[in-house]
């Protein structure tokens, strides 16, 4: 089960339900793999329009292994997703969307949870 309070997502790929998430240590793996300068760089990067489908690729990896699965890029660049490209295209822009700007609304604790000394 997902929790998107948590930033994580669903996906059915090969008929089989995952559990997608961008943990700090899959952000660090995607800066690293994609060589980016910042992890901003990536919301840039699809915000931009600018994705390559090999990027695709890495973010799925990540996120999959970040969401508990055993697989390498290589699995996953071979599993189907119903609806094709565009429909994982769409799923992984929420997680970015879920990943750098959740519903604040919704969260208990933002930035500094102690209470301000007045």
């Amino acid at each position: 089960m997902t929790n998107r309070r948590r930033g994580e997502i669903s996906i059915c790929l090969d008929d089989q339900i995952y559990r997608l998430c961008l943990t700090l240590a899959a952000l660090a793996e995607l800066e690293d793999s994609m060589e980016l300068d910042n992890i901003g760089s990536l919301a840039e990067r699809f915000s931009g329009g600018r994705v390559r489908s090999g990027d695709l690729i890495k973010i799925l990896g990540a996120a999959l292994r970040a969401g508990g699965a055993e697989i390498s890029d290589r699995e996953a660049a071979a599993m189907r997703c119903k609806g094709g490209a565009a429909a994982l295209t769409a799923a992984l822009v929420d997680l970015l969307r879920e990943t750098f700007s959740p519903d604040l609304e919704d969260t208990e604790t933002v930035g500094n949870p102690l209470p301000n000394p007045t």
